[in-house]
């Protein structure tokens, strides 16, 4: 069997056990090194969910995978690492579920033609994204926020999320979204 309809089964085998814990079976692969095998798989949150995926819930869907993979009728019976993760923070936004996660967040656009761009996330819809641009144009200074731009997906080559050191409120994420931040300690 190729690699391609390898990692294709062991999707189709692994990918009913991931949706059962509520997470999204991102990407699952196979390597071969020798007589090592590896099986990665990356698992992420529904699209509608923010935040990431605890490392509890990685190390529950590790053995629960693991189980399955121990009893897939189809496998040769030869040694594996299995190695579980979700995407992190450098994952490029490459699909549309993708830029719904990010939603909120702060990205960076590779644009096909004209100057990258620098913003925080504030729609996702179906042909592209709304980007409110934040230019820093003096160090220590707060950033100069625009109104936010339609972007098409047919008009962008890269996007990534970008590292925040500011809790979301201190950022002014509530905002900037048009919302009112939680207040601490209430429920």
């Amino acid at each position: 069997m190729s690699k391609p309809d390898r990692s294709q089964r062991l999707y189709s085998l692994l990918e009913p056990i991931v949706i059962e814990q509520g997470l999204y079976l991102e990407d699952v692969s196979e390597h071969l090194a020798g007589a090592q095998r590896t099986v990665q798989v990356v698992v992420d949150l529904p699209e509608t969910e923010g935040g990431s995926v605890s490392l509890d819930a990685i190390a529950e869907i590790a053995q629960q995978l693991s189980a399955a993979l121990d009893q897939d009728p189809e496998d040769d019976g030869k040694p594996y690492d299995l190695e579980v993760s979700s995407p992190g923070v450098s994952r490029p936004l490459t699909e549309l579920r993708h830029w719904r996660r990010a939603l909120g967040r702060m990205v960076r656009v590779n644009v096909l033609q004209g100057e990258n761009l620098s913003g925080r996330l504030v729609e996702v819809q179906e042909k592209g994204i709304l980007l409110r641009s934040e230019r820093i144009i003096k160090k220590g200074m707060k950033p100069k926020i625009s109104e936010p731009e339609f972007i098409g997906f047919e008009k962008i080559r890269r996007g990534n999320v970008e590292v925040e050191f500011a809790q979301a409120e201190d950022a002014g994420t509530h905002e900037q979204l048009g919302e009112e931040p939680d207040q601490k300690g209430q429920e």
